[in-house]
């Protein structure tokens, strides 16, 4: 590992904190890309990380280090010594305060794969997301546990991401959503309430709020709700974003509940989008999803209609709408 922001000894401090136990980890301190390729000569390393991209500098260019062409020149060095040695290089860069990579936008064209890593100080949770990948998916993704000993891989995400409580309380709502090939149980929580200031607050935490103002023109229009002068807050625990339209159900189911401050049964799920003319429309790999949901103990799943389901002998009732009247008659 080549490192060209910490100092070694700042490195050693913290892997004695994770409690390492790796003699063939070697840690230099370097930025000049000359140093770096002499060192890869002696030592022949079957994997190369820098950290970070932007602080490395070529002689072959005269501008100072995190400048455009020593970002393009410094990736395409290495790019050729991957190529030649068939040795992977991983380059850690910095991000803007968008999220996005730093730098020139030539540097996600160069690479094979670009890797995000999200957190939040407020969560202990970090998600894995492959924003790019030449050889495979880019929707999958990986959830870790943030402990004082490193990261730990969070096998089953579902567990975590829906709240326990200990009595239901109404304006929650769990959804059945993929990620790439993974399925999960995420938790949807809404909050209705009487706007005091005039205009009606519409906020949302991990979800579209666009999306969200369609669903409660919906439910004003087809159900008959009326949501115009009520502030409507919604959030997706857990700290992550979701954009998959089959959590529209049980974002609806969320918000009707907080309306009526009736609980849903807490061994409800949901897994279908809703249309603008108020039709519960089909959702894709709807039976990955509903075995996911009979796995984690759910009793029943609210899914179109029109979802062709083989399954067969399940454990799980899978209730079939076809309209958002049909979800009002189980919640109201």
């Amino acid at each position: 590992m080549f490192l060209g922001e910490e100092s070694q000894k700042q490195i050693k401090m913290r892997a004695e904190r994770i409690n390492p136990n790796n003699d063939s980890c070697y840690i230099l301190t370097e930025t000049k890309t000359r140093n770096i390729f002499k060192q890869i000569e002696g030592l022949e390393p079957d994997i190369v990380i820098i950290d970070s991209i932007q602080t490395l500098h070529s002689d072959y260019i005269e501008s100072s280090s995190g400048s455009i062409s020593q970002v393009k020149e410094c990736t395409t060095e290495l790019i050729k010594f991957a190529k030649e040695t068939n040795t992977p290089v991983i380059l850690i860069g910095h991000i803007t305060k968008d999220g996005n990579i730093a730098g020139p936008k030539i540097l996600e064209h160069m690479v094979d794969t670009v890797l995000q890593f999200e957190g939040d100080r407020n969560h202990v949770f970090r998600i894995l997301r492959a924003q790019k990948n030449r050889f495979g998916s880019t929707h999958e993704l990986g959830i870790y546990e943030m402990l004082g000993s490193g990261l730990r891989e969070v096998s089953n995400p579902s567990e975590i991401l829906i709240s326990k409580k200990d009595e239901v309380l109404s304006g929650n709502a769990i959804a059945a959503t993929l990620e790439g090939m993974r399925p999960l149980m995420i938790e949807v929580q809404a909050l209705v309430s009487t706007a005091v200031y005039g205009t009606p607050q519409r906020s949302a935490t991990g979800f579209n709020a666009k999306r969200l103002n369609m669903l409660l023109a919906v439910l004003e229009k087809r159900a008959g709700f009326r949501l115009g002068a009520k502030d409507v807050f919604l959030n997706i625990t857990g700290g992550i974003s979701v954009d998959d339209p089959a959590i529209d159900l049980a974002v609806v189911a969320a918000i009707l509940s907080s309306n009526e401050d009736e609980a849903l049964e807490a061994n409800f799920c949901f897994a279908a989008e809703v249309g603008l003319s108020g039709e519960i429309r089909p959702v894709q790999r709807v039976e990955q999803r509903i075995l996911e949901a009979e796995k984690l103990g759910f009793s029943t799943i609210f899914v179109s209609k029109y979802n062709k389901i083989s399954l067969q002998n399940t454990a799980i009732k899978i209730q079939l709408i076809s309209k958002i009247e049909d979800l009002v008659e189980f919640i109201v």
